[in-house]
């Protein structure tokens, strides 16, 4: 089930571009379209749709944006992207350009990987040298440049929306959608925010073809995911895996047989119990959004949940209502278990909370931060509750 030669494998640098100008814009959205291939930020919408939109614009000037704010705990996949496959990402932010009719992209790093702006410059200005990035790209009537803009540690603008906002000069803080950032992004043009590992993805679709991306993954999640393998496990690490594969199947890739629940996606993800351990990681089943957490044993559930917890407060914008007040009373209520001092009645309630929460958000931060809370709770009830 292991796969090692897609985004981690080798690749000709400026395969993908070649064939991408060598085929009219329409054609590339219509590869990328034909590969199924969703974002692998965690949304999972669709990316030759998301292109589609940008491209159907009429405004002249829009704008890439690769979205490196990586901030969800337990993923690091980004971070080793940029390290070690940076022309990858560049040269699928020049394919984006072309295809929506872009000639400026955007690198959002996250704050904490400011160590590595200079590495990525360097690769922008080789790249440059070489012909695959700047004016008259590969002698072809396609300019596309790249800068990088540096976060500022803001969990919140890992949404595409307070990243732009942030980019634009103001507080990073999401947007009710209409308008969608194709429509009007950064300065109020067009534009295409995708993550790291999707821009990857784009090289090998063009360069190799829709078809045989399709070959791997499922039929609606088609293709192979990155994921930051951390906890109790023999062999932690970025592994390459197809869409489909089966929690127990991961698990034995990794070294964590006797695991005891493994967080999918990250904080804001699901809770799986061993007796789920048999479904598979996919759009469809597990959303895959890029870290795999694993609980040994001996591990308390409720300790986990609580550092979950600690982290949304802190991290909430403070926005809306929902999220601001709810991720504080349910850590509230997290405490008071601790302690021994939440009823049944009133851990019902918290419960009620997190679906209001889920429902009445503004971003995606208090949309999916009940998510832990309320499938740690049913899967381990009776432990919380022994207490």
């Amino acid at each position: 089930m292991k796969v090692k030669e897609i985004v981690l494998g080798p690749h000709v640098l400026g395969s993908g571009l070649e064939k991408a100008l060598e085929i009219t814009p329409y054609e590339v959205i219509l590869e990328i379209k034909d590969s199924k291939i969703k974002g692998r930020g965690g949304a999972g919408f669709p990316t030759g749709l998301k292109w589609q939109f940008a491209a159907n614009e009429p405004e002249p000037t829009k704008f890439i944006i690769c979205n490196a704010d990586e901030g969800e705990p337990g993923t690091f996949k980004d971070r080793i992207l940029l390290t070690d496959h940076p022309y990858k990402v560049l040269e699928g932010m020049a394919i984006a350009g072309y295809a929506i009719g872009a000639k400026q992209g955007f690198i959002y790093l996250r704050g904490e990987y400011n160590y590595l702006r200079q590495h990525i410059q360097n690769h922008i200005d080789s790249m440059k040298e070489k012909g695959f990035l700047g004016k008259k790209i590969l002698g072809k009537d396609f300019s596309f440049d790249v800068e990088i803009r540096m976060g500022a540690g803001a969990y919140v603008c890992g949404e595409e929306f307070a990243l732009i906002e942030s980019m634009n000069g103001y507080r990073g803080e999401p947007h009710n959608k209409p308008p969608f950032p194709t429509q009007q992004g950064y300065l109020r043009k067009p534009t295409i925010v995708n993550n790291v590992e999707t821009f990857c993805k784009v090289n090998f679709i063009i360069s190799k073809g829709a078809e045989w991306i399709r070959e791997y993954g499922t039929e609606l999640s088609t293709g192979t995911k990155l994921f930051s393998v951390s906890g109790d496990v023999k062999h932690p690490g970025l592994y390459e895996f197809e869409l489909g594969i089966t929690v127990n199947q991961l698990l034995k890739e990794v070294g964590a047989e006797d695991a005891k629940a493994v967080q999918v996606g990250g904080a804001s993800g699901i809770n799986v119990a061993r007796k789920d351990f048999n479904k598979t990681i996919s759009y469809e089943t597990l959303p895959p959004g890029g870290s795999i957490i694993v609980f040994g044993p001996n591990r308390d559930m409720l300790h986990a949940l609580k550092n979950f917890m600690d982290f949304f407060v802190e991290e909430s914008c403070g926005q809306c209502t929902p999220c601001r007040e709810g991720n504080y009373r349910l850590l509230e209520g997290i405490e008071m278990l601790e302690k021994g001092e939440c009823s049944v009645r009133y851990l019902k309630e918290l419960i009620t909370l997190s679906e209001v929460m889920k429902d009445s958000s503004k971003c995606g931060l208090g949309q999916s931060s009940p998510n832990c809370f309320l499938s740690i709770i049913e899967n381990f009830r009776d432990e919380i509750l022994y207490r």
